[in-house]
């Protein structure tokens, strides 16, 4: 799970606080394993991150499957330091998952970082569309939208290349 800022204003912007206060907007990526995007979220540039990590849990749709009991949610959770909050922990283990996320000033993010990669690739997979690099649109609804389509792009694409 990871965020980037970009954005020029609109709604589901807010002061960037490290550039000059200027209208920006954060996007939220909960991916799986292998990168491969599950939920996608666009918040303003001053929102802090642990705020959005409800939402984006509660937007991971059913995984279905022909065999075996049906699946709502992963088993684990990996997150940065920005997602950590007291109740966090506590609240994912009552939905069955258990968190992995590193704790400010108490645990370094090493141990995650070697599965953070896997979260900026997908990240950088949603910037290959160049509609998403710079936010044109005013409207939070149209920019989100565009990065729903593109998500969506993304797992076609990589569930057809591992299909074959």
């Amino acid at each position: 799970m990871r965020g980037h800022e970009d954005g020029n204003g609109g709604s589901l912007t807010g002061p960037n606080p490290v550039d000059r206060g200027k209208k920006g907007s954060k996007l939220h990526v909960l991916s799986e394993t292998q990168g491969i995007p599950l939920a996608v979220a666009v918040s303003g540039a001053n929102m802090h991150d642990s705020l959005a990590l409800k939402p984006l849990i509660r937007g991971i749709p059913a995984i279905r499957s022909r065999r075996g009991p049906r699946r709502r949610r992963p088993v684990k959770l990996r997150a940065d330091k920005a997602y950590f909050s007291a109740d966090h922990p506590v609240w994912l283990r009552e939905r069955g998952m258990t968190p992995r996320i590193a704790r400010p000033g108490i645990e370094s993010g090493e141990r995650l970082g070697r599965h953070r990669w896997k979260i900026e690739r997908s990240i950088a997979w949603l910037f290959g569309y160049r509609r998403l690099t710079i936010r044109y649109e005013r409207k939070g609804a149209h920019f989100l939208a565009f990065l729903g389509l593109a998500a969506a792009l993304t797992c076609y694409k990589k569930l057809t290349k591992l299909a074959t």
